[in-house]
């Protein structure tokens, strides 16, 4: 299925809305058939990101800390293949499988983005995609 055009109607005419994926060579999703994210008129919006190596290697199995790190790495890496950074990003969705971890989401937070922070929602879930996994991060940004 190949990638079209999205047309959306407003009182002031049609917008045509032309989706891009977002590559990535090597591409850790493409076993998942998952795609990183798309730009759409100056947006990006990012599939859920997780500690998985360029290599589609599992990173920090059982390490929360080496687990949160590769996981906003592998965030920064799909939103420089988009044209932005995570100073750019406006919202995220955080899923931890355990929320024992949150003060250290709350510290990484201060790491890894700079004010004003992006709007966020966290959640705790029972399990993500792979059992190994304990953080996964989805998220919208702005184009640089």
């Amino acid at each position: 299925m190949g990638h079209g055009s999205i047309n959306t109607y407003s009182r002031t005419g049609a917008t045509v809305m032309n989706p891009e994926p977002i590559l990535l060579d090597p591409d850790p999703l493409a076993p998942y058939r998952i795609s990183p994210g798309f730009k759409v008129n100056g947006m990006l919006y990012l599939s859920g990101h997780a500690a998985i190596s360029e290599s589609g290697e599992l990173v920090g199995v059982g390490d929360f800390d080496a687990q949160a790190k590769a996981t906003f790495e592998s965030l920064q890496r799909t939103l420089k293949a988009g044209g932005s950074d995570l100073s750019k990003v406006i919202k995220v969705t955080i899923y931890l499988t355990d929320m024992s971890h949150f003060e250290k989401i709350v510290a990484l937070r201060g790491e890894w983005f700079s004010e004003p922070y992006p709007a966020d929602t966290i959640v705790e879930v029972k399990a993500l995609a792979l059992p190994e996994l304990m953080i996964e991060i989805e998220a919208i940004a702005v184009e640089s």
